[in-house]
């Protein structure tokens, strides 16, 4: 069965960082742009960041530029998302995605082949 599986979500202070993890198994994603969703309460799911196959590049998007960082191992088939200086609008299910086409710089849902089911993060004030 291909899968994502997110994990990292939790309960954390403002100010503060977590690290989130997405395993891939089932199949390969080293040749996959992968990205990173969100959706808050009440709002419909964003895009966060992406990174190419090789991890040569990464797109961010607006609220998460200078905070978050993506990265990858294809060894472990596995993307992660480090966030620090965690504010309360960054309280959302956070999904990882794979796109065998997609553009890093413009990957949208509809780009994405696998999805995970998410994991939450939610920030106190």
């Amino acid at each position: 069965q291909v899968q994502l599986v997110e994990s990292g979500g939790g309960l954390v202070q403002a100010g503060g960082s977590l690290r989130l993890s997405c395993a891939g198994s089932g199949r390969t994603f080293r040749n996959y742009v992968k990205g990173w969703f969100r959706r808050a309460p009440g709002k419909e799911r964003e895009f966060v960041a992406a990174i190419s196959w090789s991890g040569g590049s990464t797109y961010y998007a607006d609220s998460a530029k200078g905070r978050f960082t993506i990265s990858r191992d294809n060894a472990k088939n596995s993307v992660y998302l480090q966030m620090n200086n965690l504010t309360p609008e960054d309280t959302a299910v956070y999904y990882c995605a794979a796109s065998r086409g997609g553009n890093v710089a413009g990957l949208g849902e509809y780009d994405m082949d696998t999805w995970g089911k998410g994991t939450l993060v939610t920030v106190s004030s």
